[in-house]
């Protein structure tokens, strides 16, 4: 090799490119690196209903390190994500010293389990924390459920619509039977998926017959099994016995 000039110059070269890029490269580091690049503002858009500025202030406040090209998005993304209600974040970078953040809002759809501090169900089937409303549907089931008592939540909604009733409970047992209360405070037991007759069938047929059948009886109904397949039991409220005494006539 060292007898070769041609292989001399080819080594010499590619050492002397080896040492620009490195130079290039630790130029670069310390320019990306200084003051002459600092984060300046921080632009927040999305349609928010219920973050304010206050919350992201708070997220936000002594956390945000680096300078333009070296923030870590992701991370501040995650900051983002801590704030209520706040389900997504996506963070960019816009020339010269300016983050642009989307927010994507958690949209309601129930309450999962009672109490004031439970947790919320968002449309797509997630928990979440936030204030809870006691107006809003609720859910209960097994750990893990949300997103299937989510989904069939909807189908069931639109099953009664034509009724003008509303599902405003929905429970799923740990043996995986179904029950809904609406909002008319009828019970109805759908029971267990089956081969033979899904809960949205049992339902569909249920709604079908409900205005010449139940909407007819004129009076009350508490409870309907829809597990039985040609037709469904009923169960009115029991009434109370009057024991008030009449006053006897005196002759």
């Amino acid at each position: 090799m060292w007898d070769s000039p041609r292989l001399l110059n080819a080594a010499a070269n590619g050492l002397f490119a080896l040492a620009l890029a490195l130079l290039a490269y630790g130029g670069g580091r310390v320019l990306i690196e200084s003051r002459a690049f600092p984060l300046r503002t921080v632009r927040v858009q999305g349609e928010l209903q219920h973050v304010a500025q206050a919350d992201v202030v708070r997220a936000l406040q002594g956390k945000v390190r680096g300078t333009f090209f070296t923030a870590d998005l992701e991370g501040i993304g995650g900051l983002f994500r801590t704030i209520p209600w706040v389900r997504r974040a996506d963070v960019r970078r816009q020339w010269p010293d300016l983050l642009e953040v989307t927010l994507e809002e958690h949209v309601v759809l129930a309450r999962w389990g009672q109490g004031k501090d439970a947790p919320l169900v968002n449309t797509h089937g997630e928990l979440f924390t936030g204030r809870s409303d006691a107006t809003l549907p609720l859910f209960s089931g097994p750990a893990g459920a949300e997103g299937e008592i989510a989904r069939r939540y909807k189908a069931f909604r639109g099953l009664l619509a034509p009724l003008e009733l509303q599902p405003q409970r929905v429970a799923l047992s740990p043996r995986f039977a179904w029950q809904l209360k609406l909002s008319n405070g009828l019970a109805v037991q759908l029971g267990r998926e089956s081969d033979k007759d899904s809960l949205e069938d049992r339902l569909a047929k249920f709604a079908a017959a409900y205005p010449q059948t139940l909407a007819k009886l004129g009076r009350d109904i508490d409870y309907v099994d829809l597990r039985y397949p040609n037709g469904f039991a009923l169960r009115v409220p029991a009434q109370k016995p009057d024991f008030r005494k009449t006053p006897r006539k005196r002759a």
